[in-house]
Order: structure tokens, then sequence, then C-alpha cells
């Protein structure tokens, strides 16, 4: 039987050391880079994740050699391929279950010439257009075709191969910059990628490109000169911590006034999210790569400069990232003061709100993108309901609210929480969490 829900007796303060999972996004992005060579490439702190493990399935589907090294390392090979696996039921029965998915196309382009993708599952967070990753792969000659009878996207190179473009992407997108990215890096000639998304995942998979041979300029920046190779090699690599993980964990000690300590957290990549935890009253002690968060009775939010009700919006990297905007709603709910969360990049993502407000918080939900937060000060304790976590941030979010909360509660549909974070109940478990799969 599949044990699909948590069972969560809340109230209880936490006490001990908690180490990030790899980085999610990361590892989705460097795993499909192994198809970009037949040398072999070796990556560690991989996380031990349901998306992951599909990922890599579909990559040995491919006939890509695939060895565990250690609990997260893997040595991949993708000598010889079976391209005819992109034709068969199998690829776009698991291809259509994964989002990350999409991440494959632009290596298959640039190595093999052609790919083809069933349009991908995921997180039910709103409208996620492809368009960046497409209209990229035509500027640089290939020829894209949509098959809207099933589903499917199709492209392959043009006679004499991709060739390199000025490309000015009209979205920031995180994927579309990376799979745009692995196409250029096999293109004849200079591509130059302008309004790139530059997050850490972005740049860790330039690193890698880099180690294998590729020639990228500007890394870290929004404007990437990419000037194409003949071919690849093998490289070695390692996952950053997941700053998700990390801003995670910065709520759940926040919300349940624990005493926690996030070990080898990456600091100097988190950007301006230990700052943004900040702004609504959370003490944060850095120490050397450690963030230690002290049990706190209380945490009052910050206002504008002007007094003015303070608000905090998601925008692409160095901006505040979208997938802790959820976590950012529920640890606003015990705080004191008032907050206005504005989500601006998928207008689905605030839905789940409605669990917390019969859980007891005071949320006014403005339209899709705005949510008013009216903190409680803890005066009132939330309660425990029964719920169903709709993706895998918003899921990861009730969890932190069911750990808060006074009584049981019971999580469904926890398998969209296993596909972003790694074994997190036994984590929680191993520093008092009161919470078991059912």
């Amino acid at each position: 039987m599949y044990l699909d829900t948590f069972e969560v007796i809340g109230g209880t303060p936490l006490r001990g050391e908690l180490y990030p999972q790899g980085a999610k996004n990361e590892a989705l992005q460097v795993i499909s880079a192994v198809l970009l060579t037949d040398d072999p490439v070796t990556i560690s702190n991989i996380p031990d994740i349901l998306d992951v493990r599909k990922l890599i399935e579909l990559l040995q589907g491919f006939g890509v050699s695939v060895e565990q090294l250690a609990p997260d390392t893997y040595r991949f090979c993708a000598g010889t391929l079976d391209l005819d696996y992109l034709r068969s039921d199998a690829f776009m029965k698991d291809a259509q279950r994964l989002r990350g998915s999409v991440m494959l196309i632009g290596p298959l382009l640039a190595r093999f010439g052609r790919a083809a993708l069933p349009k991908p599952g995921g997180d039910k967070i709103g409208r996620r257009r492809l368009d960046a990753h497409f209209r990229g792969f035509e500027q640089l000659g290939a020829e894209f075709k949509y098959d809207d009878e099933r589903d499917i996207y199709y492209v392959q190179q043009p006679p004499g191969g991709l060739r390199g473009a000025y490309i000015h992407m009209d979205e920031i997108s995180v994927t579309g910059t990376a799979n745009v990215v692995m196409a250029a890096v096999l293109a004849r000639g200079q591509t130059t990628l302008y309004n790139a998304a530059c997050e850490p995942y972005v740049q860790q998979l330039c690193r890698l490109l880099v180690a294998m041979g590729a020639r990228i300029e500007g890394i870290g920046s929004n404007l990437l000169r990419i000037e194409g190779v003949e071919r690849l090699g093998g490289a070695q690599h390692r996952c950053l911590p997941d700053m998700i993980e990390v801003g995670s964990f910065i709520g759940l000690a926040a919300m349940t006034a624990s005493d926690i300590t996030i070990r080898n957290a990456g600091v100097e990549h988190l950007g301006i999210i230990p700052r943004t935890f900040e702004r609504l009253g959370i003490a944060i002690e850095r120490r050397g790569d450690d963030l230690h968060i002290p049990p706190q009775e209380h945490y009052e939010i910050s206002t504008f400069i002007d007094g003015s009700i303070l608000t905090i919006y998601d925008a692409p990297w160095p901006g505040f990232t979208p997938d802790l905007m959820s976590i950012v709603l529920v640890v606003a709910t015990q705080a004191r003061g008032s907050v206005l969360i504005h989500q601006k990049m998928f207008e689905s993502r605030l839905f789940f709100v409605d669990k917390l407000i019969d859980m007891g918080a005071q949320i006014i939900l403005c339209d899709p993108h705005r949510a008013t937060v009216i903190g409680l000060d803890r005066r009132s304790q939330l309660r425990g309901i029964e719920m169903t976590s709709p993706d895998i941030r918003a899921g990861q979010a009730l969890l932190i609210a069911a750990l808060s909360a006074k009584g049981r509660s019971l999580i469904h549909n926890v398998h969209q929480i296993d596909r972003g974070y790694q074994r997190i109940d036994e984590r929680l478990k191993a520093i008092g969490a009161k919470i078991n799969r059912i």
C-alpha cells in the first residue's frame, strides 16, 4: 500500500540540526546535461527525491549508463543512446508526469539533432509556458512543430545544424535559459543570450558545462555569450545545498518556536532569502556556512520606512524566489503585524490559503496573486485539520502549519512534498517532530 498521508501532532518545539539536501532545481538541469557528451559525468549531492528519480529513469530508458557511487553520487555515461525511445509509449507516459523532463530537449536537440516531448505535468500552480524554450531553439535555427491532438512538441535541427544567434528572451525563464544554453554550447558560432535567468541553478549548470569544455562568458549575469564547440567531455560536479529547503527550515523554526541549526547552508548563495525572513522579525545567526535560528516567542513584521504595510513579492534572481512565497505566507500567520504577499509569477499558487483559514489563520485573499496576512502573534494557535497538498511548496507550507498547530492534522497527497523534499518526515522526526506516514 502506498503511504501518501502524513499524520502530524503539532504544537511541539523542535531542537537540533538539519542538513539541507542538494538543490532540486539544479539537479534536474545538470543531470540532463549528461546527454551532451559520450564521456562519463559524475555528479554529487544529488537529492533523493521523486522528481530526480523519475528523471534518472528517463535517462536509463534512453540507454544512459547510470552507476550509483554513493547515496548522493552518480556516474552517468550517455555513450550510445536509443533514440527510438523518444517515440515509445513508455517515454510519453513517464515524461508527461515530470515537468523537469523539458530539460532533456536542449541536450537531445544539440547532440542528436531532434527531440520530442509530451506536454509535461508537475505542480498545479497556474500556466507555465514553454514558449521561451522553443522560441530560443527556433532562433538557433531549429524547426519546431506542435501536435495539438496528441499534445506533443517536436523539434529538430536544420540542415547544417544549429547556429549561434542573438537571442533576447521575452521571459526570464530559469528552465528556458538552461535549455537554450545547453543547445547553444554545441551550435556553430556565437550565441548571445540577453535577459537570461541568472539563478544559482543556472550558474551551476554553466560551470558544469565549462568544466565539460564549453565556452561561456557572463556567468552570474543576465547576458551570456556562448561560443559553440564541436564536442564536450566528461566532468565532475557537486550540487549546491537547496536554498528552498534552507528557507523552509528557517520558516519552520520560527513557526514552531524551535531552536534549529541549519548546517552547510550554502550561505553565500542564498541571496536575499535570509534578509526577507528577517523582515518578518525572525532572528537568524550566521555562523560560517551554518545558520542558527534561536527559539522566539514573538517575531514582528517590519514596515516600510514611511510606516506603510510591508509587501513581499517574488521576482527573478537576484529577487526573492517564488518557491518560498508559500513559506513566507504561512510564517506570517503567527507574526506580530501584517504583510501583503504578492505572488506575481504564478496565478494559482495562493489558492492553498483556504486550508490555513480553516486552521484559524487571518488571511484575506485579494485576488489570485495577492493575499493580506494579519498575524496572530501566537494569541491564537492554529488548529489541526484534514487537508490535501496541492503542490510541492504549498505542501511544505501546510506541513509547517500543521507542526505549529494544536492537535492532529492529516495531510494527504504527500507524494507532492516527496517530489521536492528528501525523506522530510524522517529528518524532522530526528529533531522532535511528531509526524508519521499512514
